[in-house]
């Protein structure tokens, strides 16, 4: 996260979670003020950037919607690096085994 004198800041956030439970939608939602129900699944990781006034200062927000299949998990830590926040979505529908892999996915994030 960066700052400068005049209160601009860049939040660099990744949204990790299972396939299907709803990262890009919540991302939607926040960006573009849409919600989209039937998302299609994301390929690797998309990116979005979102400017608040918060307070005194400008926040950018640099968002990055990780792919939940299995086969992008490996590169999950490259999406890490330099993140000052992680959002751990989940499908609470299945809450035993979601939030295990929230679990999960909360160890392996570096603090």
């Amino acid at each position: 996260m960066a700052t400068t004198g005049n209160q601009n800041i860049n939040a660099k956030l990744v949204l990790l979670g299972d396939v299907g439970a709803g990262k890009s939608s919540l991302v939607l939602r926040f960006v573009k003020g849409q919600f989209v129900e039937f998302q299609e699944s994301t390929i690797g990781a998309a990116f979005f950037s979102q400017t608040l006034a918060v307070n005194d200062a400008t926040v950018k927000f640099e968002i990055w919607d990780t792919a939940g299949q299995e086969r992008y998990h490996s590169l999950a830590p490259m999406y890490y690096r330099g993140a000052a926040a992680a959002i751990i979505v989940y499908d609470i529908s299945n809450q035993v085994r979601k939030v295990s892999d929230a679990q999960n996915l909360m160890h392996a994030i570096p603090l």
